[in-house]
């Protein structure tokens, strides 16, 4: 019922100020309409039914989607700080497998796409510690050995301090994606202020030699995403920071630029900015979210207005914030948004737009208490054509399986 009242509520408001016979007849009107739209509105919402992977994770920090045995199917790699081990899941039974092992403070890693049916590598940061000198900062390529279930060789390419998220992206447009490694603070930067020039790198496969983006962000940048902002091709980098929501370009002369899309939380440093940010769209109409500040309490909406993004809380009880994704579960062109935190009353909502503008959304609940989610992603785990969800924490991975539109909706009555 919340999901109509957001929009109820408004229209009837809107008639309080008519005469008395016109107010009457609009209110009857404005009932008729959602007592007939109410079945069709609950039709789009999907279901989730909920199942266990792992409960034995130490510290799981990271759940990554791929086909990592050639069959078509995508298995999910599970990454705990607290874990020597890299696993993964085998897709549809979920045997664990183990891909590496004598890690120490696991933080990350990114599938570099193979061919269909061919066997990725991967690229994985370890090391990791929010204080610089006590981060080492191990970037390591992991790669199969004829069976992708064995153990997988493992060959370090470089250490930079606080490695904390490697991402793949096409910055060039050549179809040949690089993996952009994110250090979580500079290296001269201390808490809490961690105030110094935060970088940002490259490797290319094959070359796997580091290649300098900028060093434009300032303080703690918690989240990179690639996205081909303008449509050209090529993938920009977003970024969230102490410092807002900026854009990285790679121009066609080989040179980076910065634009600032928004300034985050208003909030005095540190905790100003932002800490994730995703970008989702409403048909054409684009959107930005985000979790602000850093590990914070806040869902965030940005919709565009006079060329400005403007900011919009839609949620502000999160507790460490630290899952967020958009996604459309429903397949009605509209994105959802994901977002999960990890500390007190743990859970993981989903935030459906109640309007065209993306200013006001609907929140409901995927797990309520049983998963404080560090990170999550949607994928088809099951092949039937709908995205589903994976969740994990600091004990959990999960996978939530999208039935779709409730039967009971959908049937007259």
């Amino acid at each position: 019922m919340a999901f109509v009242d957001r929009r109820l509520k408004p229209l009837l408001a809107s008639v309080q100020n008519l005469p008395p016979p016109a107010c009457i007849l609009e209110t009857v009107r404005i009932l008729c309409f959602f007592s007939l739209a109410l079945p069709l509105l609950a039709a789009g919402s999907p279901q989730f039914a909920e199942h266990s992977i792992a409960t034995d994770l130490r510290g799981g920090y990271q759940v990554v989607s791929a086909d990592l045995n050639g069959d078509g199917k995508p298995d999910l790699i599970a990454l705990g700080s607290g874990m020597s081990d890299l696993v993964w899941y085998e897709n549809p039974t979920w045997q664990r497998h183990v891909l590496a092992s004598g890690f120490t403070q696991l933080i990350n890693c990114a599938v570099i796409p193979a061919a269909p049916g061919a066997i990725p590598d991967i690229l994985v940061a370890s090391g990791f510690a929010q204080v610089p000198a006590q981060s080492p900062g191990k970037v390591a390529l992991l790669r199969h050995n004829a069976d992708p279930r064995g153990p997988w060789t493992l060959q370090e390419i470089d250490q930079l301090t606080t490695s904390h998220r490697l991402r793949i992206a096409d910055i060039d447009g050549s179809g040949k994606p690089v993996v952009i490694d994110q250090p979580l603070v500079g290296p001269k930067a201390t808490p809490p202020d961690f105030r110094d020039q935060t970088p940002m790198v490259y490797y290319r496969p094959g070359e796997w030699k580091r290649q300098f983006i900028s060093d434009g962000n300032s303080g703690v940048v918690h989240c990179i995403y690639p996205f081909d902002w303008d449509g050209d091709g090529r993938d920009e980098i977003l970024t969230a920071s102490f410092v807002g929501i900026d854009l990285f370009k790679l121009g066609k002369d080989g040179k980076w630029t910065r634009t600032e899309l928004a300034k985050g939380d208003p909030s005095p440093w540190p905790k100003s900015g932002a800490s994730d940010v995703a970008v989702g769209k409403l048909g054409a109409t684009r959107f930005l979210t985000s979790i602000e500040p850093w590990h914070g309490n806040q869902v965030v909406t940005y919709t565009q207005k006079d060329g400005q993004w403007a900011r919009h809380v839609i949620d502000s009880s999160f507790q460490d914030g630290h899952a967020l994704l958009t996604a459309d579960l429903d397949r009605d062109g509209r994105d959802e948004i994901v977002g999960g935190f990890r500390g007190r009353g743990r859970s993981v909502y989903i935030y459906t737009a109640d309007d065209a503008t993306g200013e006001n959304w609907t929140r409901t609940t995927l797990d309520d208490g049983g998963m404080g989610a560090a990170s999550c992603l949607a994928a088809d785990l099951n092949g039937d054509g709908r995205l589903d969800i994976a969740c994990i924490d600091s004990t959990r991975l999960k996978w939530y399986e999208n039935q779709g539109a409730s039967p009971a909706a959908t049937q007259p009555k």
